[in-house]
């Protein structure tokens, strides 16, 4: 993983320190950009249970044209188990296997320990073609850079993973996973500041493997070749072949001599 130090802080300490930084700039204008990205990617979902890791702000408006009815929200704040949503462990989903349509997973793989048990847990209650959306920071980006810096260490959001694309893909791809859709945002720098949008666009057009954040949505593959059995015809014992001895006469000089 990172080579720095992870994030220490406890579970609902750890979940009540993101929510912070996401309430308040640059995190606030990052959120905007993911709900804006997730938006057009959950229209056209479908089934009947969605269930979101992590929070993206206080509301679920951005799931409002989504048309799966039935959506559950996972978070590691006690506090916040309350409606729709209920607090729980990533790693150690309380739902059954094979029962969720679709799952959005929140930048809860950045601030997971074991991000990829979270991914197998994930292929775990997905039913076969469901969808997997997956908002996370790109470490190849000015936001990693920005991370790189030693003053940081320790603090959200720069002390998690930053997962880059290339080995999510690797772990989707040995979890059956088929990446559909790819969209990312946020080149600026993280600052404050929010006059970088001549920059924005052209980066965006330019550099996409730059941006500070992606969000990928991936279908479960399921094998659908089921292994036949080899059928062995009957064997036809046949009878042998029955060999006519030929014979000869052989003259002799006492008379004729059958040989077979």
């Amino acid at each position: 993983m990172s080579r720095f130090r992870f994030c220490r802080q406890e579970n609902g300490e750890l979940s009540r320190a993101v929510a912070a930084w996401f309430a308040d700039q640059p995190g606030r204008r990052l959120v905007e950009h993911e709900r804006e990205i997730l938006c057009g990617m959950v229209d056209d979902l479908f089934g009947y249970g969605l269930l979101q890791l992590g929070e993206l702000g206080t509301d679920q408006d951005y799931l409002g044209h989504c048309p799966i009815k039935h959506k559950v929200t996972i978070g590691l704040d006690q506090s916040a188990s309350a409606g729709n949503s209920i607090a729980a462990d990533a790693q150690q989903l309380p739902i059954a296997s094979d029962c969720m349509d679709a799952v959005i997973i929140a930048h809860v793989l950045d601030f997971s320990p074991d991000p990829h048990q979270v991914l197998r847990e994930v292929e775990r209650v997905l039913i076969p073609e469901g969808r997997v959306l997956i908002v996370g920071f790109n470490p190849y980006s000015l936001w990693g850079v920005w991370r790189l810096f030693g003053r940081w260490r320790g603090r959200v959001p720069w002390c998690g993973h930053f997962l880059s694309y290339s080995r999510l893909n690797d772990w989707l791809t040995l979890l059956g996973f088929d990446i559909e859709r790819m969209d990312v945002a946020e080149f600026r720098p993280p600052t404050r500041s929010g006059h970088f949008d001549a920059f924005e666009r052209f980066a965006r057009r330019y550099w996409p493997m730059l941006a500070g954040v992606y969000v990928i949505r991936a279908v479960k593959r399921v094998s659908r070749v089921t292994p036949l059995r080899q059928q062995w015809s009957r064997l036809r014992v046949l009878n042998p072949r029955v060999v006519e001895p030929s014979v000869r006469e052989i003259e002799t000089l006492g008379g004729i001599k059958r040989s077979a």
